[in-house]
């Protein structure tokens, strides 16, 4: 997990404070300002306070953070900064606050006059539940629960995507070709937008002098405009740097555009994209699962599937022009000790390692032959567990134990229904709540979970399915999905083998399915309009 106190702000907390902070944001022009909600959803500011960025009702700084009275008790789900700075935050009841910078209307209240206390962001919004907020430099974006995007602010080169450069002073949605479309992710480079749709297609507007876009050209653009360079792929993640874009594909391909002069786009070179460009194709590589980028620095970073972690672009003033593999296990740790400015690319969650909870200490007694008093014995391997643990977190087990059951006299217990490591995995997560398999593994998992009717498990394995999926896999994991009556991972699957269609009937996997599921697929995929000329 990340260490806070990686970020110079926090250095000066005490460890009884920090170990209050449930989400942390830094932000500001030299990152010199901060914002972190405590586990009692109280709200905290602290730093510099640039433009009255901290909302605290007067323009004084602060090196001691000063609690946000106005925003007590709300369960904030998402924040986002722009350079003013600006804030926007959201609840999880869908009420957006802006405070901040306002000189091009981007707090979204119908003046130029700066924020100096959070306040509700309701013109054109009422009714609506945001879900997700970004910012550009002063320009700013909302996402719906129902996939609609609204923006609003400074609208120089066309970001505000009304096609006009008028500022815009209240939200307004953005439509053009995003009238139909239901939107699932959204993000701002410092004066350029952009927005993930549910299908994987990707939409740009706004200033493309460096090709930021992906359109091929550097001309600006005042309304969306679909990204060409990636048709026929599924992207799950999009991020904008100061003037480059990378985005993740369901695949974990990564690909880059726009500006280079730092090496940002992670080519080998500092020539500017037009157009997206595959970048980090070492097949020797983990698949990548996540990408970073700020639309206040130059730099660049992934983190793949083993949890290796690689950085390029501008840190601490070199220019790496190639990913470079780093010690670090989290991408967050790229921007506090190498980006500039060290802000966070998102908001942050925080664990501490000072003391073990409840729940660390759980973990730590898992399979513990010293401490167990029963163990399982799977493909003639051992897995060392206590009785009373699982008692207390398994329907299953609760029955097994009672006195009238033979298991409950037993100190061994044979299982020959599952394999060792999905058995094992079973009962890890009963310590954990977590779930490590490889993607065919979980399936066993999720055959488990159904069978001792464990619903929460049941979601996890779909989710780590979902993360593994593949063109080779891809219809196996829908046959299962299928099987076990998981109806959000057999849409997922079902999707991902449209979306890669050529490619998934041309596998092993798809010719071994049974008749009546291939019959079913093709009969849906039909309807789906995946023929279609």
């Amino acid at each position: 997990m990340v260490d806070v106190t990686k970020w110079p702000l926090f250095s000066l907390m005490a460890p009884q404070e920090l170990a209050s902070v449930w989400k942390a944001f830094v932000f500001g022009a030299s990152a010199n300002e901060a914002i972190f909600i405590t586990r009692d959803d109280e709200v905290y500011v602290f730093g510099l306070n640039c433009s009255n960025c901290l909302g605290t009702g007067d323009c004084k700084s602060t090196i001691v953070p000063k609690k946000l009275d106005f925003l007590s008790g709300k369960k904030v789900v998402n924040m986002s900064y722009g350079s003013g700075p600006h804030i926007l935050l959201v609840t999880d009841d869908g009420e957006l606050f802006a405070w901040g910078h306002n000189g091009y209307c981007q707090l979204g209240n119908g003046n130029t006059n700066q924020g100096v206390a959070p306040v509700l962001v309701s013109a054109n919004l009422l009714n609506k539940k945001v879900t997700q907020v970004a910012c550009g430099s002063h320009h700013s974006m909302a996402l719906t629960n129902t996939g609609e995007v609204y923006a609003w602010g400074y609208n120089n080169c066309g970001q505000v995507g009304s096609g006009s450069t008028a500022n815009q002073p209240h939200p307004r949605r953005v439509s053009s070709l995003l009238q139909n479309k239901i939107a699932v992710s959204i993000v701002c480079g410092q004066t350029s937008s952009m927005a993930v749709v549910d299908n994987g297609e990707v939409f740009g507007w706004g200033y493309n002098g460096n090709g930021q876009l992906g359109l091929g050209n550097n001309g600006n653009q005042l309304t969306p405009c679909q990204l060409i360079g990636l048709m026929g792929l599924c992207v799950q993640q999009i991020v904008c740097g100061y003037a480059h874009s990378l985005a993740l594909t369901d695949e974990g391909f990564v690909y880059a555009w726009g500006a280079n002069t730092y090496g940002q786009l992670g080519t080998g070179n500092k020539s500017n994209q037009l157009s997206p460009i595959e970048i980090m194709a070492n097949k020797e590589r983990s698949r990548i699962v996540e990408v970073a980028a700020c639309h206040s620095t130059h730099t660049s970073a992934a983190k793949t599937q083993t949890g290796q972690v690689y950085m390029w672009g501008q840190c601490r003033g070199q220019s790496i022009l190639v990913p470079h593999l780093t010690h670090f296990t989290c991408t967050d740790d790229v921007f506090a000790c190498f980006a500039t400015p060290s802000v966070m690319w998102r908001p942050l969650s925080m664990e501490y390692d000072d003391f073990l909870t409840v729940a660390q200490s759980l973990k730590k007694e898992f399979d513990n032959p010293e401490t167990a008093d029963l163990k399982f014995c799977v493909d003639g391997k051992y897995i060392y567990v206590h009785k009373a643990i699982l008692k207390i977190r398994c329907e299953h087990f609760r029955s097994m134990f009672q006195s009238h059951w033979n298991e409950d006299a037993k100190e061994v217990i044979e299982v020959d229904q599952f394999s060792f490591p999905v058995y094992r995995s079973f009962l890890e997560f009963l310590y954990t709540d977590e779930v490590e398999l490889p993607p065919e593994d979980a399936i066993g998992l999720l055959d488990l979970a159904t069978s001792y009717c464990e619903n929460r498990l049941k979601r996890l394995c779909q989710h780590v399915i979902k993360r593994g999926i593949t063109v080779e896999n891809a219809f196996t994991l829908l046959s299962a999905a299928v099987r076990y009556d998981a109806e959000d991972l057999e849409d997922f699957c079902f999707r991902f083998c449209v979306n890669h269609l050529t490619q998934v009937t041309q596998t092993a996997s798809f010719w071994q399915i049974d008749g009546k599921l291939l019959k079913d697929f093709i009969c849906r995929a039909s309807r789906y309009g995946a023929f279609n000329n």
